[in-house]
């Protein structure tokens, strides 16, 4: 008798399957900010100094309900993140939007559907919490980003404008 195992995406999906999205604690904040600290390399989290502005910042985050910081996790092992802010407003009959930013999956655990699997699931989040539409920003510089948001159904419809200080 042969044994037939599952195509490669059916093994692909059963993994994604494993991973959980949930909201962040404050005891994994040093490897949120690994992860948003480079993009290109896996961080330790021990080598983070987390800062009393950064203990702020994750203290109002958790203690707003329009916001979330959320966590991808296998095993213990934070994957990715990204942070969701519900915003109020009068357009779209009074609906929320949800604002998608800081959207991150582990450097040495891209390409294998993570990123899909973390943006369905906050898509999905938003949408059952009702939201009228889903929003983000990404660098102008981020080609695969923009290619990546697109697959996912996110079209270019404005430009977007910053002014720092």
């Amino acid at each position: 008798m042969v044994e037939v195992k599952g195509s490669a995406r059916a093994r692909s999906r059963a993994r994604l399957c494993a991973v959980i999205l949930r909201p962040a604690t404050r005891a994994e904040l040093p490897a949120v900010l690994a992860l948003l600290a480079d993009e290109e390399k896996v961080v330790d989290p021990g080598s983070v100094v987390v800062t009393t502005a950064y203990e702020r910042a994750f203290a109002d985050i958790e203690a707003d309900s329009r916001n979330e910081m959320l966590v991808l996790t296998d095993g213990g092992l934070i994957l990715g993140c990204l942070q969701i802010t519900y915003i109020p407003g009068l357009g779209k009959g009074g609906a929320e939007r949800a604002l998608i930013e800081a959207v991150r999956i582990r450097a040495d655990r891209r390409g294998g559907g993570l990123g899909r699997e973390l943006m369905e699931r906050a898509v999905a989040r938003a949408r059952a919490r009702g939201c009228a539409l889903v929003q983000l920003t990404s660098d102008k510089r981020r080609s695969e980003a923009h290619r990546f948001y697109a697959s996912l159904g996110f079209a270019r419809s404005h430009d977007g404008f910053k002014l720092r200080f």
